[in-house]
């Protein structure tokens, strides 16, 4: 359990973090996890869908429950005084779920629809498609709702099995920060922790697809589309990694804020589109580095060049008063990060994911203050490799496909929506 105290208002915000998520489902069946949650908040033993929602309302507080790629999470907002009525409810949530065949008819028809409409957004489709692109055969380079098929292959004793299996209390980490004493949450999350049981959970390994360094043009027809969505970036760091957040100073002029050469270039001077951008993510696995937009049709060949063109000026050693601006800019904003109690415990819940010292925003501060012109182009010649990245446009083929030889990486290889070769 983490916390931290903030009595500025009478409110508690705490979270549930399980590790496992999309992770633990069946390769064959993606999406068990993400239906687990959304059953979970449909009643519980105890209460039907309306009286667990009544009960939420009555306490005027919010219980959120959701499934991510690598994990569980339940978020709750509550005023101080109905905190332990509230953690009740969670309680009736994680340990007495309703499991009602009606119930999951319902939701996994609506997610298998919603999954369909999904298809049909070029914004969709290019996350999903880059995705796989980047992640291979790995069970991350899936949405965590899985795809029409794997949804309409699920019963409900999947999820019972994988609730039964993989909900484990050596896989739990809790979060709190609000009007209440240490002494308190203790006390408050005793009951949960003594009824949560320990299992043996097996994480299956995948492995991690190998580098291709050969820069490769990829596209998905959407006939008639107004606008194309750009992607191009390969696998990049682990959260964990000593580069990982240097990194994301390094890239903070690249495309790391309104003011960057990208959304400069494609939004403020040519008017393409309302914004582009540049940026690492990373978990306890590989993440991804992704430069992205989405542009007016009629100016994709141009758009994926500039991207190009600005990735590579970048190798140049950034001017000193630039790196100054970016120091200033990162310092001055933590002084407002963490003000909100969502904020707070988000900071919390790193330092218990990734096991950081308490004091990690000062180390941070500190390698924003140290880094020097040198350090940063180091990084970026290290980690911005525009002739080893993947381009990826999903846009109308009839009129942009043939444009993109322009970026000298041979002929653009066209995907279908889900990112299988079309022959």
């Amino acid at each position: 359990l983490y916390g931290s105290k903030h009595n500025e208002l009478p409110l508690i915000n705490f979270g549930i973090q399980i590790q496992g998520g999309m992770l633990l489902d069946d390769p064959n069946k993606v999406g068990v996890a993400n239906l687990v949650t959304d059953m979970m908040m449909e009643g519980t033993a105890n209460k039907t869908p309306i009286e667990l929602e009544e009960a939420i309302d009555a306490l005027g507080s919010s219980i959120y429950m959701y499934t991510g790629k690598q994990s569980i999470g339940i978020e709750v907002t509550t005023l101080k005084r109905n905190f332990l009525a509230t953690l009740a409810l969670v309680e009736e949530i994680l340990f007495e779920p309703r499991w009602d065949e009606t119930e999951f008819d319902r939701i996994k028809r609506e997610t298998a629809e919603s999954i369909k409409r999904r298809t049909a957004v070029p914004s969709s489709i290019a996350s999903n498609v880059y995705n796989k692109l980047i992640y291979g055969n790995h069970i991350l380079a899936n949405s965590t709702s899985g795809t029409v098929e794997s949804v309409e292959s699920i019963e409900l004793d999947d999820l019972i099995n994988y609730y039964n299996a993989n909900f484990s209390a050596d896989l739990v980490s809790m979060s709190i920060v609000g009007d209440l004493n240490r002494n308190v949450a203790v006390r408050a999350f005793e009951d949960l922790v003594d009824k949560w049981e320990v299992k043996n959970v097996n994480f299956t390994e995948y492995e991690m697809p190998a580098p291709d360094k050969t820069a490769k043009v990829y596209f998905v027809d959407v006939p008639n589309a107004k606008q194309s969505e750009i992607r191009i970036g390969y696998l990049g760091l682990a959260r964990t990694d000593p580069d990982y957040f240097p990194a994301t100073v390094m890239n903070m002029k690249l495309g790391g804020n309104f003011s960057s050469d990208v959304n400069l270039t494609l939004r403020e001077e040519k008017g393409f589109t309302y914004g582009a951008r540049t940026g690492f993510s990373g978990s306890k696995f590989l993440g991804k580095f992704t430069a992205s937009s989405g542009v007016r049709s009629n100016t994709t060949e141009e758009s994926v060049n500039i991207f190009k063109e600005l990735l590579t000026a970048y190798l140049e050693p950034i001017a000193e008063e630039d790196l100054d601006f970016t120091k200033n800019v990162l310092l001055k904003s933590n002084a407002r990060k963490f003000e909100t109690l969502g904020a707070l415990r988000r900071m919390i819940d790193n330092i218990a994911t990734y096991d950081l010292p308490y004091d990690y925003i000062k180390d941070q501060e500190e390698i924003v203050r140290n880094m020097t012109v040198a350090s940063h182009n180091a990084l970026v010649k290290k980690l911005i490799r525009p002739n080893e990245m993947i381009y990826l446009v999903v846009g109308d083929a009839a009129t942009q496909l043939d444009g993109l030889k322009s970026l000298g990486f041979g002929d653009p290889i066209l995907l279908d929506t889900d990112g299988n070769l079309v022959e």
